[in-house]
């Protein structure tokens, strides 16, 4: 009895302790699952324009980038240029960046909004801020394990591990070997 008592009070006061870091990798973990249809870091608006006045064919320097930016936002600020092609500049700003075809004027813009919540927690979730972080979030892998081992044993009788616990245990352990055969 002492035991099934232990097993109780360590599977309820982990899952309060790393409450917090179930969402944090919750959330970054949905975000992740899906990189192919957005940027969870990011939120990229894109326009494209016709620029006036282009300093001409060849290459600009850093003045004439800058001049080329104010026509599209005063307020954008100019980081570095780079040519990726003859007559195509790409100019890097704080907020994005600009490619412009110095031959007819047509911009490409890209400006960058940081995303809230999901850029935080993709931030964690990638040990970012290491050192204390990183043992932080050791714990919590371990706890995420003590806690699936505890869980199985939380409920007795025909719900429990020894009845239809042991059907859906059986389940979450075959699906992911599924997914392993088909794509590994």
């Amino acid at each position: 009895m002492k035991l099934r008592k232990w097993n109780r009070i360590l599977h309820r006061d982990l899952g309060y302790i790393f409450f917090g870091m179930s969402i944090i990798y919750g959330l970054s973990g949905i975000a992740l699952n899906h990189l192919d249809d957005w940027n969870p870091d990011y939120i990229i608006n894109t326009e494209e324009i016709i620029l006036d006045n282009i300093p001409g064919t060849g290459t600009i320097n850093q003045q004439e980038a800058e001049r080329l930016i104010d026509q599209i936002d005063p307020d954008m600020v100019y980081k570095s240029h780079f040519y990726p092609r003859k007559n195509i500049v790409k100019i890097f700003l704080k907020q994005g960046s600009a490619t412009v075809n110095l031959g007819s004027g047509h911009t490409y813009i890209e400006v960058l909004k940081r995303r809230p919540v999901f850029r935080e927690v993709n931030f964690l979730h990638y040990n970012k801020p290491k050192k204390g972080w990183i043992w932080f979030a050791d714990a919590f892998a371990i706890a995420l394990v003590l806690m699936a081992i505890t869980g199985l044993f939380m409920i007795r009788g025909k719900k429990g591990i020894t009845g239809r616990g042991a059907w859906l245990t059986a389940a979450g352990i075959i699906i992911p070997l599924i997914f392993l055969l088909l794509y590994l």
